[in-house]
């Protein structure tokens, strides 16, 4: 592969997304198995960058065929089910969207609508979609609530999933930046696993310093593709092996490749194959 400039690495990341064959694994539908959970769910926040026509494509073929695409001010989620579960799946930054680039760079923080305070601008995200959201929640009160998404998506999943707890639903995020200060993570009581990848940036911002903490249960995928609980020192060395072996790819920037949902994806399916 040819080497190529950040920008020109997120197109190609983008294009890859666009390409993708969805669902390989998903003849059955297992809720009850971990490893396809992770995988099934880093796919739903991958198709969530498509449009509504596509998304329910896919998602009709592996049974889901009640759907519903929701857009507003450049913000966007996807709500699916079928007769047991309901799934809300956020897009994650465009770089196109100047209002996806505005809302990663309002981190400022204020005031959640549960405890703590959050990033203002992934609050603004979810606002522009929240009452469309409520409403089709309420049609559907015995089903179990699963809420997903990748990058912005992902710290969308987050304060959305905050402001259901009562219908206690179950949170999958990958490569979320962080979304709240300590009170708003130790007030959240919510079954969230946080997937990150290996080098992936994105969940490094906004800074420690800026009082911003992660929530969720941490689900560290290593160089080789496996889910580990790692020391310090042992994320060090991952890191600096997987830095190593996508340089010897020419891939100078791989903190930008690890963001990429697709490899998150492709690793996890390696999980269940």
């Amino acid at each position: 592969m040819k080497r190529l400039l950040p920008m020109n690495q997120v197109r190609y990341l983008a294009g890859k997304i666009k390409m993708k064959t969805y669902f390989e694994f998903c003849e059955e539908l297992r809720f009850d198995n971990n490893n396809w959970k992770s995988y099934f769910f880093a796919e739903v926040s991958a198709l969530a960058y498509h449009d509504g026509t596509r998304a329910k494509r896919e998602l009709s073929r592996i049974g889901f065929k009640t759907y519903k695409f929701l857009e507003n001010d450049g913000a966007q989620c996807h709500i699916f089910s079928d007769k047991d579960n309901i799934v809300v799946a956020f897009r994650g930054t465009e770089p196109k969207q100047m209002s996806d680039i505005k809302a990663d760079l309002l981190a400022f923080k204020r005031k959640s609508k549960t405890e703590g305070k959050v990033h203002l601008g992934f609050k603004l995200e979810l606002r522009k979609l929240w009452s469309d959201i409520e409403a089709l929640l309420q049609k559907s009160k015995n089903k179990q609530i699963w809420i997903t998404g990748h990058s912005l998506g992902g710290a969308m999943a987050t304060l959305c999933a905050s402001r259901l707890e009562e219908k206690t639903p179950k949170l999958y995020t990958y490569g979320s930046p962080k979304v709240g200060g300590k009170d708003f993570c130790a007030g959240m009581d919510v079954e969230h696993y946080r997937f990150k990848n290996n080098n992936d940036v994105v969940p490094s911002v906004p800074l420690w310093l800026m009082g911003y903490r992660h929530q969720g249960k941490l689900q560290y995928i290593n160089h080789h593709g496996n889910i580990r609980k790692l020391t310090t020192w042992q994320k060090l060395k991952d890191a600096c092996r997987g830095r190593w072996a996508a340089l010897k790819k020419f891939q100078l920037f791989d903190g930008i490749y690890d963001h990429n949902i697709v490899y998150y994806s492709n690793k996890l399916k390696g999980l269940i194959e």
